[in-house]
């Protein structure tokens, strides 16, 4: 049996794949779970993985919908902490197929606590989403202490869901869990379904790129590098204190994006200047169960957790790029 590990499921994704290297190269032992589910193409998710495989990396292929699997699994393991990213993402796809990213997303999340719960695991990272702050009246930033519960998408709806689940569970069975709210976070290794690598190979290769609504809709994108220091952070802050008297169950929701909504339309001008190509743009009507805006209000996560975003939306876009050229100059060789 290997040492000590943590959890991550949904290792293989974007967002998994950078936080157990992360773990590793601070020393952790890390136990990868992944199904390969085909919403995106799987040479991709081998790719995520490849560069993992070391002694303190332990790939298990499994479906977190199937809790006795979990169960064994995490009865062999016995984690010191979870880091629960694994979900099927998205909001057209949640509309799309609504039962599906209920079974993955909600009952997919309980067999995870449960796993956790009956080995006697007690620190556990759920990764939201700023989804579920909807289409508020107000302008913006978002507070933790705001409203949420008009969610207009399927997925914001599990997403919330999972939120109070959390709570749930930290409240019956005394365990430190951190809920972090994701803004739309992006970087090398993207999800290929994302608007800004998405954007990034229509307008390289000199094809139109849809533009849904006027343009003014607008995005708090998030540097994968940040995401990974705010969810460690969060993690770590858990491992240390049992949050009280700052919140009354032994859950807390902490905001991780980057404080500085860009709109849709420099979005895809700043992609074109980053490509070195004038984007094709086609003007469609705005989609059902996408939010006109967000934007993280960051006061609790640097109060609590010293996380401050580093990394500029066109530094970003750049580093996203580099790593996208040389992919795509792969697959033509």
């Amino acid at each position: 049996m290997m040492p000590a590990s943590s959890i991550v499921t949904g290792a293989a994704g974007f967002i998994g794949s950078h936080l157990s290297a992360a773990l590793l190269r601070r020393g952790d032992a890390v136990v990868g779970v992944d199904n390969f589910d085909p919403f995106y193409d799987h040479t991709a998710k081998v790719a995520n993985i490849a560069p993992l495989k070391c002694d303190g990396f332990e790939l298990v292929e499994a479906d977190i919908r199937d809790g006795e699997a979990m169960c064994r699994l995490f009865d062999r393991v016995r984690p010191i902490s979870v880091f629960h990213i694994a979900a099927l993402a998205g909001v057209r796809p949640s509309i799309q197929e609504p039962a599906r990213v209920v079974a993955v997303n909600v009952e997919g999340l309980v067999n995870v606590l449960e796993a956790a719960r009956r080995c006697g695991c007690r620190r556990f990272v759920f990764a939201s989403s700023s989804s579920v702050y909807g289409n508020p009246e107000k302008e913006g930033p978002f507070s933790e202490d705001d409203p949420v519960d008009q969610p207009i998408s399927p997925y914001a709806a599990t997403k919330r869901a999972g939120e109070l689940l959390c709570h749930t569970y930290s409240r019956l069975y005394d365990m430190l869990i951190a809920c972090v709210r994701l803004f739309t976070v992006y970087g090398p290794a993207q999800r290929p379904d994302l608007a800004i690598g998405k954007f990034m190979r229509l307008i390289a290769n000199g094809r139109t790129v849809q533009m849904f609504g006027d343009g003014g809709s607008s995005r708090d994108y998030t540097y994968i590098d940040d995401i990974i220091h705010g969810i460690l952070a969060a993690h770590d802050r858990i491992q240390v204190s049992n949050l009280k008297p700052q919140a009354s169950s032994l859950c807390r929701i902490w905001n991780l994006g980057g404080s500085n909504p860009v709109a849709l339309r420099r979005m895809i001008e700043a992609i074109g200047s980053v490509v070195g190509k004038t984007p094709r743009i086609e003007q469609l009507p705005m989609q059902p169960g996408d939010v006109q805006r967000t934007w993280a209000d960051l006061g609790r996560s640097r109060a609590e957790l010293g996380y401050e975003p580093k990394t500029s939306f066109g530094d970003g876009l750049r580093k996203q790029w580099v790593w996208m050229r040389e992919v795509m100059e792969k697959a033509t060789v």
